[in-house]
This record gives structure tokens, sequence and C-alpha cells, in this order.
């Protein structure tokens, strides 16, 4: 069967983030009084845990063990990450982070093609659109038909509850999309919810666990769309 859609992870897929989102976090800690540095190591463990509020809750609660919490910590988690944010969507509109090599053109083909595009990520609306108004252009939100981003499902990867949520909102079976994922996380996810998966892996992922995946590929420009 021909794929009718392809279902992009934004954070590691679209665009190589990770690093733009540790930076942020660390000016999100120095701005808030906080001595807390997540160098790439830490941040490389930290990535085991979808979603920035569920990673500082992580982060305190394993690797903080004499840290005093405040009273009110959702709020004090969520107020960092707003900060964390902040600095992250200005980051990308500054240009610091591009797409990754293949995506325009991938993107390109699958419309020509007739290929409907939907996001599945645990990432922010916000973080979303900024990245997409920044790499594709104004009106790239448009490009595709759904976005399925940030606390919309209650469970967040790797459970499969955005990946069902995208495929209602497509009215699609699973059978007839192919997912991109760039993490053992992602792509438990995807398959969880019955979709053949392609990885396109960076320097956080590379070694993780990727049974299971249709293929392995470096750049984009290989995945094999059927025609």
């Amino acid at each position: 069967m021909s794929t009718r859609a392809i279902i992009f992870d934004v954070d590691g897929t679209l665009a190589d983030t990770e690093d733009g989102h540790r930076e942020s976090f660390n000016k999100a800690f120095a701005e808030s009084g906080l001595d807390w540095n997540w160098d790439v190591a830490l941040y490389d463990k930290l990535l085991k845990v979808t979603g920035g509020k569920e990673r500082i809750k992580y982060f305190v609660e394993s690797f903080l063990t004499g840290f005093a919490k405040p009273e009110d910590f959702e709020e004090f988690v969520k107020h960092l990450h707003k900060v964390k944010t902040a600095h992250y969507t200005a980051m990308l509109r500054e240009g610091h982070i591009p797409l990754r090599p293949g995506i325009k053109q991938l993107i390109g083909d699958a419309r020509q093609r007739g290929i409907r595009l939907a996001i599945a990520t645990t990432t922010s609306q916000e973080n979303v659109a900024t990245l997409l108004q920044q790499g594709l252009g104004a009106d790239s939100e448009r490009i595709f038909e759904v976005i399925g981003c940030g606390d919309i499902v209650p469970h967040k990867k790797p459970a499969p509850d955005i990946y069902f949520w995208v495929l209602e909102k497509m009215g699609l079976p699973a059978a007839d999309c192919i997912a991109l994922e760039d993490s053992e996380n992602g792509l438990r996810a995807s398959l969880a919810a019955g979709i053949k998966t392609f990885i396109t892996p960076n320097h956080y992922t590379r070694n993780q666990n990727f049974v299971g995946a249709a293929a392995v590929l470096d750049d984009l420009n290989d995945l094999p769309i059927d025609r």
C-alpha cells in the first residue's frame, strides 16, 4: 500500500534542537537564581524523559537528592519551563537552529505527490510554530494538516497517545502512514500506535536501541516513499 501520510517528530528530527533546548534550560536556571547546569553528558541522561516540565522534575527527583522543593513545586516547574521557552524561541527567531538537511526537500516532494503531512511531538505548540515559521516560512503551519504537540494528550512519548490523536484527527489507519523519529522513546511511541517508522538519529540518540525501525537513515533524502 502506498504511503498516504508522513508524521514528523520535531525535536531532533525536523531540526537539531536538543543543544538549543539544553542551553535555554541553563539560561532559565541562571535567570531564576539556580546554580544548576546541564552539560552534554547530563542532558544525554535527562533525555530519557520526554517533555520539558517532566525533564525538570526528573532532574530534581533523581539528581538533586538534597534539594528542598518549593511548597508549590508544580508552579515552580511551570515558571522555569516558561522562562526556558522564551529563551528557546528567541534562539529560533534568531536563526540559530536550522532545519536538518533533506527536510525541506522531503516536505516539498511529499506535497507534490499529494502525501498528507502531520506532526506528533511532545514539545510545546509555541516551539513548533516558531521553528516552522523560521525554517519554512510564515504560513508553514498550514503545510501540516494536523499538529499534535505539548500537553494535548495525558501521556507523552514513549506512550503512543500523541500518535493515536494525530491518526484520529487525520481519519487514517496506521497502515497508511509512516513516522519519522530520532529517538528510542519516539520509536516506541510510533510502533505502539502501529506505524511504520524510519529513524534519523542525531548525536544524542545515535547509540539508542532502534530495533523495530523500518530503517535508520543519516539523511532523509534517502527515505523510501512508495510512489
